[in-house]
Formats: C-alpha cells, sequence, structure tokens
C-alpha cells in the first residue's frame, strides 16, 4: 500500500477530505483562470467579441465535459485498483484508457470543424458575432488533443491518490496563458495582433503544457503505460469498466452544457449585451464555487478507495462533513458575493447593460450553491458505486425536468430574472432529492455486503 492510499484509508475523514482538496482547489484554480483570463482580455476588445467568447462557452464545456465524463470512470476504475493494492491493473487501466481518449479526441477535431456555423447559428449568433466565433473555434479544435488528453491522465494520477502534481501542473499552465494572452491578443512587443484567436492560442500552447507533463508522469515516474501483455480481449475489458462509469457520467456532464446552450439562445432573444453579461457571470459564478468543485472532484478518489478496501463506515461519515461543509461555505460565499461582484464585473467590461445582466445573475444564483454542492456530491459518489445511470437520470432530471421548463416559463413573465431563478430553484428542489437517492443508494449497498 502506497503512502497515498494508507492516508485516504486510514486518517480522520475531515482530514483527508481537506488535504485532497487543498491541492485540487489550487488546481481547479489553474482552469478557473484559464476563463477568467480570456473573459477580461477579450472583454477589453469589445461586446461583440466578449458576446462570441460567451458563446463559444457551452460548445467548449461540452468537450470538457465527455474529457471529465471519461477522467470519472478512469479515477473511480484506478482508485479501486488502488484500493485492491492491484498495480497491473492499474497499468492495464491507465494505458489503454488513454487510448481511448485519443479516440474521442479524433472524433471531436472532425466534428467540431465542419459544423462550427450550424451550431452557434443555432444558439443565436448573428452574423457579426459568428465572425470572430469561427476566429477563435477554428484554432480551439485543432487544440482538443491538448484539452482531453491532459484531463483523462490527471484522472489517472489522482486516482492513484496524487492530487498535488495535477494542481500544480495546471497552476503552471494558468499562468503561462496569462502570460501570452496580451501579448497575442493585442500584439505587445514582437507579437501580432491576433485579438479572439490570440486568445484561442494562448489556450492551445498552455495547454500543451499539461499534455506533455501527464505523458511524462504516467511513463517516467508511474511507469503506468505499458503494451505488453495486451490484447484485444484485454483492450475491450478496460474500455468497457472505464464507460460503464464513464459513458453515462459524461452523458450527465454533457446535460450541463447542453442545456447552457438552451439557456444561451433564450438569452440572446435580449441582444449581445445580455449574453455578454451571463458569459462574464458563469465565469464568476465558477470561480465562486471553487472550493466545492476541488471537493466533489476528490470523492471518487475517496469514495472509490475506501469503499475498495471495505471501509463503507468511513465513505458514510465523509460525505456527511462533505454536506454539511457544502452548506456552510454556499451561505458564506453569496454574503460576499453581495459586496464585490459588481466591482469585479465592471472591471471586466464597462458596458451598463453588461453590468446589469451580470450584476443580476450574481444576486440570485449563488443563493442555490450550498444545494448545488448536495447534489454534485451525492451524483459523484453514485459514479464510484457503480450506479452511472442513476446519476446521469439525476442530472438530467434537474436540468430538463425542472430548470429548463422553469427558466422557459419565468422568462415569458419576469424575463432574465425569471430565467436565474429558475436555476437556483431547480438546485433547491434537485440538491436535497440527489442526497436522499445517495444515501438510499449506499445503505442497501452495505447491506447486501454484509
Amino acid at each position: 500500500m502506497n503512502k497515498n492510499t494508507k492516508m485516504i484509508t486510514t486518517e480522520k475523514e475531515g482530514l483527508v477530505l481537506a488535504r485532497l482538496t487543498a491541492p485540487m482547489t489550487m488546481g481547479i484554480l489553474g482552469i478557473i483562470i484559464f476563463n477568467l483570463v480570456d473573459t477580461y482580455f477579450v472583454g477589453q476588445l469589445g461586446t461583440v467579441e466578449l458576446a462570441a467568447l460567451s458563446f463559444t462557452f457551452p460548445v467548449v464545456l461540452t468537450i470538457s465535459s465527455v474529457a471529465h465524463g471519461l477522467g470519472v470512470g478512469m479515477t473511480a476504475a484506478v482508485s479501486r485498483a488502488a484500493g485492491e493494492q492491484n498495480r497491473e491493473k492499474q497499468t492495464r487501466l491507465i494505458t489503454w484508457g488513454m487510448g481511448l481518449s485519443f479516440l474521442v479526441v479524433v472524433f471531436f477535431v472532425l466534428i467540431g470543424l465542419l459544423t462550427i456555423d450550424p451550431v452557434f447559428t443555432l444558439m443565436g449568433a448573428d452574423a457579426e458575432t459568428l465572425d470572430v466565433i469561427r476566429e477563435y473555434m477554428g484554432i480551439w479544435y485543432w487544440g482538443v488533443i491538448f484539452v482531453v488528453i491532459p484531463m483523462t491522465g490527471n484522472s489517472a494520477i489522482r486516482g492513484m491518490g496524487d492530487t498535488k502534481t495535477p494542481s500544480r501542473v495546471m497552476l503552471i499552465a494558468a499562468t503561462m496563458n496569462t502570460l501570452l494572452d496580451p501579448l497575442l491578443i493585442f500584439g505587445i512587443g514582437p507579437f501580432p495582433e491576433l485579438g479572439v484567436a490570440g486568445a484561442a492560442l494562448a489556450t492551445v500552447f498552455a495547454r500543451a503544457i499539461t499534455f506533455t507533463v501527464a505523458w511524462y508522469i504516467l511513463i517516467y515516474r508511474e511507469k503506468v503505460i505499458s503494451l505488453r501483455n495486451s490484447s484485444i480481449k484485454i483492450i475491450l475489458e478496460v474500455w468497457k469498466e472505464i464507460l460503464h462509469v464513464g459513458l453515462p457520467n459524461t452523458l450527465s456532464k454533457i446535460i450541463v452544457p447542453l442545456a447552457s446552450g438552451i439557456i444561451t439562445g433564450m438569452i440572446a432573444v435580449n441582444g449581445r449585451e445580455a449574453v455578454a453579461g451571463f458569459g462574464i457571470a458563469t465565469r464568476l459564478d465558477m470561480f465562486a464555487m471553487i472550493i466545492i468543485r476541488a471537493m466533489v472532484s476528490i470523492i471518487p478518489i475517496f469514495v472509490g478507495q475506501n469503499w475498495g478496501a471495505g471501509l463503507k463506515d468511513r465513505v458514510v461519515r465523509g460525505l456527511k462533513l462533505a454536506d454539511l461543509f457544502s452548506m456552510a461555505y454556499g451561505f458564506a460565499v453569496y454574503l460576499i458575493l453581495l459586496i464585490v461582484a459588481k466591482p469585479i464585473i465592471k472591471l471586466i467590461n464597462d458596458d451598463p447593460d453588461v453590468i446589469a445582466v451580470a450584476v443580476l445573475y450574481m444576486r440570485i444564483v449563488p443563493l442555490s450553491y450550498g444545494l448545488q454542492g448536495l447534489m454534485l456530491s451525492a451524483v459523484t459518489t453514485l459514479n464510484v458505486l457503480r450506479k452511472p445511470v442513476l446519476s446521469a437520470l439525476l442530472t438530467l432530471i434537474q436540468m430538463f425536468g425542472f430548470y429548463i421548463p422553469l427558466a422557459w416559463y419565468a422568462s415569458r413573465i419576469f424575463g432574465l430574472s425569471g430565467i436565474f431563478t429558475a436555476l437556483a430553484l431547480s438546485y433547491l428542489i434537485a440538491g436535497p432529492l440527489c442526497s436522499r437517492m445517495n444515501k438510499k443508494v449506499m445503505f442497501n449497498q452495505m447491506k447486501v455486503q454484509g
């Protein structure tokens, strides 16, 4: 048993969750910096460019969600193998899990480049905004390999109990993106002025760092990439195990950007300023939820290794602490945002219409942060407990059973405030529902397994 596995399965639950969450917070901060930095510098170009970037967000999030879904499948499988102390199985899972990621990359590059115009036109982008979107996505799609592969590789590293290394790498990449953005967007010094295309190139170059480091760690440090003793049967078995959790999780993750795309279309009726304001708010949303999302991202490690080691009571106690933390954190962040949200938004864009929409969002949606944490924790745990279909179904119900219908109806009466209130209400209903279903599954499995 390596030291990471030993810590996760023996130390106090609250201490383990805190120790795992801390480095993951830094890693997720790196991801969020990518989005916030791009939003800030593109926002200086004008409202059209900012609106274009906002339109791309659901599509970018869709592909990231696919990578994240595969990563959850990888983390769940690798963490269970770590709990069982089966090194050979870990190597098979990681080697051919990365191979599966390559196939996903090829698919998205081809489909993405061929569908830029119809997808964004369907979302409500006008001709002027669509021209800018083409500049950005025409470059970004070629960098999909640097998005998908590192996310899957880092998930494997986390599954082995190491949350620090992936987080450090993401921070380095975020720093590189921050440095390159102004140089390539505005043409500072010897660099050409590329506008939004520069933002896309900066992101691709920075992501390439995570790609290189992930492969180095897996091949040379951990030595868990091996083509020996492989056969079609073994490869298919690995893909089946990863996809058993990864595929439903991918589908559940895609639900969020699909819903976001529909909501963006509803908001686009109010003009590009509304879309730009919504884009700023959703990125601030990611930053405000950073610690909850970091905690949720390490739950597969904590649950997988302890459940795999037969320490099910530890899982129950740990998840209870996670839920209590989510509720307290959510309330505290809401109070802070009441004070700081508007000044931050003004730094990104000074258009009063854009500011008004972003501020409206930040006055309503953060009320649901704690309940959102309950839901994310529950659906993530269900994936590790091999109930991925139930996990996906609960996410589908929250988005398309509650959020979209409520948003459509409320928008007709209250406009944008109705759409944002619908999101908060959907978590108010879905958070407790998901938490109850997760507890029911856990206790049923504990009874069956004795």
